[in-house]
């Protein structure tokens, strides 16, 4: 997908919402446990309760891969699943030394359809560079994340800049807005705007709104991003997994993450519309 068509997907369906599909099997609905495939089953009902309201579907591979051969095809029949309109992110925060990366890249890009892949820049360009080399499709690179271990390194100072701000402004050199994201956490609030001036352009993917307490307000109006002629661009996909997919536990399950993604998408809208 392109950046033009993830900005005209957002401002048609007015949200800018991502919905995490980290789906453990310990906690979906019962009676979906007596199906074929009950992780299948759940994201399919979820996508189709969701996909009017969002643009985009992340899917933490951990939680597929945890599960063996089973968790693997489960996650290639969801991914097959999601409709092309929606920009489909593999959170598998790969990253390795350059063939290593190259046989990662084409897992996720060739194998399995995704659009974008996190990816780990701690290894330095050659384990990133893979990634950029295909055509519509994205590196999403850590930049700085919401977990508490954020600042054994992330925010520990080198030079006279933090180690986040370095990567930021390093690998923002290695490809463009057109085929790189960077993973902002939305506990970080604060530091949005410091973030824009150094990335003014790329879009960033926000998780921690929801369940781990991340403002969207804030994250909207500290981190949007216009064009050179002030058009909005967005330049935002805010992610939310357990407050929507685990909405219910009941058999309603769908209908409620439907109603929960349609609140994000009436927030959402009013922050598009300033």
């Amino acid at each position: 997908m392109t950046r033009s068509q993830l900005i005209d997907q957002i401002f048609q369906k007015q949200t800018y919402l991502c919905v995490g599909l980290d789906t453990d099997i310990n906690k979906i609905p019962k009676h979906l446990l007596s199906s074929p495939d009950p992780v299948y089953e759940f994201n399919k009902q979820i996508i189709e309760a969701t996909k009017d309201y969002c643009v985009s579907y992340k899917i933490n591979t951990a939680f597929y891969e945890a599960r063996g051969v089973k968790g693997w095809e489960s996650l290639e029949k969801t991914v097959n699943y999601i409709p092309d309109t929606h920009f489909k992110i593999a959170d598998a925060k790969r990253g390795d030394i350059g063939n290593t990366s190259s046989q990662y890249a084409r897992a996720f890009f060739e194998t399995l359809n995704f659009d974008a892949i996190t990816v780990a820049p701690y290894m330095g360009e050659d384990s990133v560079k893979p990634f950029l080399e295909y055509k519509n499709k994205w590196a999403i690179v850590l930049g700085l994340t919401s977990n508490r271990g954020a600042k054994d390194f992330e925010m520990q100072k080198t030079g006279n800049e933090f180690l986040y701000e370095k990567v930021l402004r390093t690998v923002s050199e290695w490809g463009n807005d057109e085929n790189l994201m960077f993973v902002v956490g939305a506990t970080q609030a604060d530091e949005f705007l410091n973030i824009r001036k150094i990335i003014p352009g790329h879009f960033l993917l926000v998780p921690g709104v929801g369940t781990q307490g991340g403002s969207l307000k804030d994250i909207s109006e500290k981190a949007m991003i216009k064009d050179a002629s002030n058009n909005l661009q967005c330049g935002l996909l805010v992610n939310v997994s357990r407050a929507v997919i685990y909405a219910s536990d009941k058999e309603d399950f769908a209908e409620q993450s439907k109603l929960e993604a349609i609140k994000y998408r009436d927030e959402m809208k009013n922050y598009l519309a300033h």
